[in-house]
């Protein structure tokens, strides 16, 4: 079943979610993330098909988050390496894991993030960007940003 298409929708989680929501597409930039850059590898990893590969690396690399490099002539094959847009999407893998570590794991995390710098697990945690406080969601409010073409996103 095709899904539809948040191309119009005036939201910016509807336009993340038109690049990285199809199934599969956030595992395989997790695997980039993980430093993942060929075809044959994302494949043995994730288990995934072969068409369904192809076609999210093509919709990841159309959308500007891997770049496509020929390491080999004879056939081509290519190195799928994230862009500073696929970088970006470290901190959205890195909540996803955080929740699934924290209501999905019943044994436990199977990964940690550790910090080089001082060799301790490490979260992912919004802070302001102004005064630099950590934040939680009932610390904020939304208000219409200078992109709102339809202000009946906020409720009320």
């Amino acid at each position: 079943m095709r899904r539809m298409s948040f191309e119009d929708m005036n939201c910016s989680v509807a336009q993340c979610l038109e690049v990285v929501g199809e199934w599969w597409t956030l595992l395989i930039v997790r695997d980039a993330l993980f430093g993942v850059t060929r075809f044959d590898d994302f494949r043995n990893r994730l288990g995934i098909a072969r068409n369904v590969l192809t076609q999210r690396l093509e919709h990841l690399v159309a959308h500007g988050v891997l770049t496509r490099e020929p390491y080999q002539q004879n056939p081509v094959r290519y190195d799928y390496r994230l862009t500073a847009k696929g970088y970006a999407l470290w901190s959205v893998v890195n909540a996803m894991r955080q929740w699934g570590d924290e209501y999905a794991a019943p044994d436990g995390p199977p990964l940690r993030v550790v910090h080089e710098k001082c060799g301790h697990v490490t979260t992912v945690e919004p802070h302001c960007d102004s005064c630099g406080a950590r934040v939680h969601s009932r610390d904020l409010r939304t208000v219409y940003g200078p992109g709102a073409r339809d202000h009946t996103l906020l409720p009320g």
